[in-house]
C-alpha cells in the first residue's frame, strides 16, 4: 500500500512525508488533471502536449497539494484531534510541532517558488495569486457550508495556469468554461469526500456541503455533474478540438453517472472509493483532449 511505502523514509522524515501526505497521491492527482488538461488543450493542432510543461506542473502538484495540507493541519490542529480520521495527523498528535510544520510549509514553498519561476512572467503573477486561496481554504469550513466550492476555486487554477503557461496569456472562451468545469466536479468528488466525516463534523462544529445536501446529495450532484461535463465540452468546443474529445466528454459523463447511481452516502469505505476513483475520471478528459488535438 502507499502508506508502506513511507515506511522506506528515514524515521525522522516519516512524519513530514506523512504532513505532505506522500502516502495518499489522490490528492496531488486531483491537483494535477486539470493542470494537464487545460496544457493539453493549449497544444497546436495535430501535436502533443508540452512533455516539459507536463513535468513542471506535475512536481508543482506535489509540492502545492503538499503545502495545502501543511497549512491545513497546523490550522486544523486542534478539530483533527477530535476527529477519528485526522486524529493521528503528525501535527494533531504531537508527532511534529507547529514550528517544524511551519519550517517545512516554507521549504514547500520555496521550492514551489522554484517551479513558478521557470514560466513566463504572466503566470508567474497568476501562479502566485493562487497561494491566496491556499492558505485561506482551511478557514472556510468554519464559516460556510460550502467550503466544497472554495476548494474547488484552489485546485482548478491549474485550469487557468496551464494555459498561460503555453500561450503567454488567457483565452477566457477556453478557460473559464474548463474552470468552471473543473469546480462543478470538485464540487461532487470533495462532497462524496465529505459524507465520510459527518458525524465527526456536526459534533465539531464545522460545515460543510455534505451536511448541507444530506439526502439530497445525489440531487445536487446529478446537476453539478452536468454542469461539469457542459462546461467541459463548451470549452473543448471553443478550441475547435476534433471528434475524439467528444468521446471522452461521454464517458466522464458515464463515470460520473456510476458513481452517483452507486454511491451510498452512509458507507465511508464507498464514498472514500468512490472519490479516489475520480483519478481515473480526470484521465478520461485528458485522453480525450490529447487525442481530439492529434
Amino acid at each position: 500500500s502507499s502508506a508502506s511505502w513511507i515506511k522506506s523514509f528515514p524515521p525522522s522524515l516519516q512524519p513530514f512525508a506523512c504532513l505532505a501526505r506522500l502516502d495518499k497521491p489522490i490528492g496531488t492527482w486531483l491537483l494535477a488533471w486539470p493542470c494537464f488538461w487545460s496544457i493539453a488543450l493549449a497544444a497546436p493542432a495535430g501535436s502533443l502536449p508540452d512533455l516539459k510543461m507536463l513535468a513542471l506542473f506535475g512536481t508543482g502538484a506535489i509540492l502545492l497539494r503538499g503545502a495545502g495540507c501543511t497549512v491545513n493541519d497546523l490550522l486544523d490542529r486542534d478539530i483533527d484531534g477530535k476527529v477519528d480520521r485526522t486524529k493521528l495527523r503528525p501535527i494533531a498528535s504531537g508527532a511534529l510541532s507547529p514550528a517544524q510544520g511551519v519550517g517545512f510549509l516554507g521549504c514547500q514553498l520555496l521550492l514551489g517558488l522554484g517551479i513558478l519561476l521557470q514560466l513566463n512572467d504572466f503566470s508567474r503573477i497568476l501562479g502566485a495569486s493562487s497561494l491566496l486561496l491556499v492558505g485561506t481554504y482551511p478557514l472556510m469550513k468554519r464559516w460556510t457550508f460550502w467550503p466544497q466550492a472554495y476548494l474547488g476555486l484552489t485546485f482548478n487554477w491549474g485550469a487557468l495556469l496551464g494555459w498561460s503557461a503555453i500561450q503567454g496569456s488567457l483565452n477566457p472562451a477556453v478557460v473559464l468554461p474548463l474552470y468552471l468545469s473543473g469546480i462543478c466536479w470538485t464540487l461532487v468528488y470533495d462532497t462524496i469526500y465529505a459524507h465520510q466525516d459527518k458525524e465527526d463534523d456536526l459534533k465539531v462544529g464545522v460545515k460543510s456541503t455534505a451536511l448541507r445536501f444530506g439526502d439530497h446529495t445525489c440531487l445536487w450532484l446529478t446537476g453539478f455533474s452536468a454542469a461539469s461535463v457542459s462546461f467541459l465540452a463548451l470549452a473543448g468546443y471553443n478550441t475547435g478540438i476534433g471528434w475524439p474529445f467528444y468521446g471522452g466528454v461521454l464517458g466522464t459523463a458515464c463515470h460520473l453517472a456510476w458513481q452517483l447511481q452507486t454511491l451510498d452516502i452512509s458507507n465511508s469505505d464507498d464514498c472514500n472509493r468512490k472519490f479516489g476513483s475520480n483519478k481515473w475520471l480526470g484521465a478520461i478528459v485528458f485522453g480525450g483532449i490529447v487525442l481530439g488535438k492529434l
